[in-house]
């Protein structure tokens, strides 16, 4: 009785998912009371992580008919997911900081929505409902950090003896715990070069469970023709995951281009701001939310509220700021393709660029995002020793101050040399992230730090 009491108020988006058809084979399995019990706390946990009650999610779309219809991204960005609170009015998204969520009764149990805050917040949710809106994607869950949500993503979908084909030039965290810790776990990862597809599918095995992609690429700026790699892993059953962070969701979905799931770093574009760290890890459709939601909830994967808020709020002008960047990005690309002492620039908004054609095609709106990268004809440690502001010399990305790095010891410096080089990772490789200063001024410190060499 209890169990179809808990199951009605779960008010699940699908009878037919895994925890629904767990929970409907405990009602019918004549467990005496005081047992099921306890497994129905447990199951109407996970049934909870995976389906809260809907009639306290998806709140932007249950208001729609107060907005006028097909609203643009930019708007989306700003209002998308989210709604005036019903009891003050306040047009931000309050900061829950609860722990726990008082139940009216046993019988209401979840009727809210909500019962403690590793399995689901309500700031963090509306959040959670923003970035999946934009992202064009069914649900997401929002982690700590980016890695949270890559480690999130492998260890859903999986398992020992299972292969992936992965990217052989990514962030090097995501090569690092690859190759430390799911390796030794027993899983197998083929590093294959992207930017041909053809590499991507003769790389696949009987065994092979994910495919992952990486566009842009960190830091080499190569893309991955996500079209094509997702049609080639539907063809074969496997899925397909892009780690999106370069160039967020206002120059590319993977989503719409046949992915099943996003990553996204938010630390970088969707918080702007240097402020707060962050992950998200968008699904396509019920299934695979339901899937990383009990990932998420059984590791404790969470984002904190406080963050959360502050991250509604900064990406609000996420579109403003790459739309920015991307502008100056190209200018001191330009700039930088004409100066003696720098080798090689890497944009993919020059006509130099390699997939110039596919960049064009794949990318939105003509942009192509604040990241770029030269090879120095020099000391490149030099060069970042002497360089003034208004550039930064730190570790991070997408932020509204332009940063400057050397991958090679800084960034990548986890990567195998032999491995860095082999993808074009030099010793003298300069990673730019063009933030929304003057571009002259930017310019102008760059022209002088060279100048030194």
């Amino acid at each position: 009785m209890l169990a179809q009491k808990l199951a009605r108020s779960l008010n699940t988006r699908s009878a037919s998912s895994p925890w629904m058809r767990y929970l409907n084979s405990i009602c019918s399995n004549g467990s005496n009371s005081g047992s099921s019990i306890a497994i129905l706390a447990l199951s109407g946990e996970q049934q909870h992580h995976a389906d809260t009650a809907a009639s306290t999610r998806r709140s932007f779309s249950a208001k729609s008919s107060n907005w006028i219809p097909d609203c643009s991204m930019d708007t989306h960005i700003v209002h998308g997911g989210v709604v005036p609170d019903d009891k003050t009015g306040a047009i931000l998204t309050p900061i829950y900081m609860s722990t726990t969520f008082v139940q009216e009764s046993v019988d209401k149990y979840l009727t809210k929505g909500y019962s403690y805050s590793r399995t689901n917040n309500p700031t963090v949710k509306m959040l959670e409902e923003k970035v999946a809106k934009i992202e064009n994607g069914y649900d997401s869950i929002c982690v700590s950090t980016g890695m949270a949500a890559t480690a999130s993503c492998i260890n859903a979908f999986m398992n020992t003896g299972d292969h992936c084909v992965i990217t052989n030039c990514s962030y090097g965290g995501t090569n690092r715990i690859c190759r430390e810790q799911f390796v030794p776990l027993g899983m197998q990862f083929s590093f294959v070069d992207f930017t041909d597809p053809k590499n991507v599918e003769d790389a696949i095995r009987p065994n092979t469970k994910l495919i992952f992609s990486e566009s842009p690429t960190n830091p080499t700026l190569t893309l991955a023709d996500l079209s094509a790699i997702s049609e080639i892993a539907k063809r074969h059953g496997i899925l397909h995951v892009c780690d999106s962070t370069f160039a967020t969701p206002y120059v590319c979905r993977p989503l719409d281009h046949g992915c099943d799931l996003t990553i996204q770093s938010m630390t970088k574009y969707y918080d702007g701001l240097n402020i707060g760290t962050g992950g998200a890890l968008v699904a396509k459709t019920p299934e695979l939310y339901n899937r990383i939601k009990l990932i998420q909830n059984m590791h404790g994967n969470i984002m904190s509220p406080m963050t959360a808020f502050l991250m509604l709020q900064t990406m609000k002008t996420m579109g403003l700021r790459i739309r920015r960047q991307s502008e100056s990005a190209m200018k001191i690309a330009t700039f930088l393709e004409g100066h003696p002492k720098v080798s090689r620039v890497v944009y993919p908004g020059l006509a130099s660029h390699p997939q110039k054609e596919l960049a064009d095609r794949q990318h939105r709106n003509g942009l192509h995002g604040g990241m770029l990268w030269f090879d120095v004809i020099g000391d490149p440690i030099k060069l970042m020793d002497t360089i003034k502001r208004p550039w930064t010399l730190c570790e991070n990305l997408g932020a509204t101050e332009s940063i400057i790095t050397a991958c090679a010891v800084m960034t990548h410096a986890n990567m195998i040399r032999e491995d860095r080089l082999k993808v074009g990772i030099t010793d003298g490789f300069i990673r730019i992230s063009v933030g929304i200063e003057d571009p002259e001024d930017l310019i102008r410190g760059l022209d002088d730090a060279l100048g030194q060499l």
